[in-house]
């Protein structure tokens, strides 16, 4: 592991069924949705195994056979299935399910359909750079909204000075979007709950008491949540 990296561990959220992305998920999961000749996932991965992220755990359900079958191709990083067949948990009963597996604290986490170019450093050692366990549950990588190509919604936070994070407001625009990417404490996970939920439930809990951060993301970032957003993307990417 990179002295500069908080953790040699990832968690990629693969779990989804990915319904935006139909009709091209009809017969794959979304991470095996190609983008640019390459498989969302293994965009992710190749990015993680790059900035020297050892390890990382992968949930699934829909179709997991044929996501078991490719990542069995991968060499780096080193893969572990956590198993959701029995029951889609959602991103905060995903974390709470796999967090036996997550041995270090913070872990990094990604959802696993992200496709973005990294700014002067890779985002995991940005986020590493700006990491306090002390006074963070997580940190989460935010991109403005000039740097989130396909991007066309209202934004998801505000920063202030110190990089604590707030909700955008109903009705207003928030100039930060939640990139999907985020190094996570185990403390976020307290006192979770057993049955599926997504983790804005503890995100709040930590935006109360003071503890959700953000770092702005220095490259670029692609929204790619529906087939129409891939040729964009792919002749973005082509650019570099």
């Amino acid at each position: 592991m990179s002295q500069a990296l908080a953790s040699d561990v990832a968690m990629v959220l693969s779990a989804g069924l990915g319904t935006r992305m139909r009709p091209l998920t009809a017969d794959r999961p979304k991470p095996l949705v190609q983008v640019a000749g390459k498989a969302m996932i293994d965009h992710c991965l190749d990015k993680l195994a790059e900035a020297g992220v050892s390890r990382a755990v992968v949930n699934l359900h829909y179709l997991p056979d044929l996501l078991i079958d490719h990542l069995a191709t991968r060499s780096a990083p080193a893969v572990t299935i956590s198993d959701e067949r029995d029951l889609l948990l959602e991103t905060g009963g995903g974390m709470v399910r796999a967090l036996p597996l997550l041995k270090s604290d913070p872990f990094f986490a990604l959802n696993s359909d992200n496709l973005w170019l990294d700014g002067p450093g890779t985002v995991f050692s940005q986020l590493s750079a700006a990491w306090d366990g002390a006074k963070m549950d997580a940190l989460l990588l935010v991109v403005p909204h000039a740097r989130a190509s396909n991007y066309t919604g209202k934004g998801d936070f505000h920063l202030d000075p110190h990089g604590r994070i707030t909700r955008r407001r109903t009705g207003r625009i928030a100039p930060f979007i939640y990139s999907g990417i985020q190094l996570v404490s185990h403390r976020l996970l307290r006192d979770a709950p057993v049955w599926p939920f997504g983790t804005m439930t503890l995100c709040q809990r930590a935006i109360d008491e003071g503890r959700l951060y953000g770092v702005t993301h220095l490259g670029q970032w692609f929204e790619v949540g529906s087939p129409q957003a891939i040729a964009p993307t792919e002749a973005a990417l082509k650019r570099g």
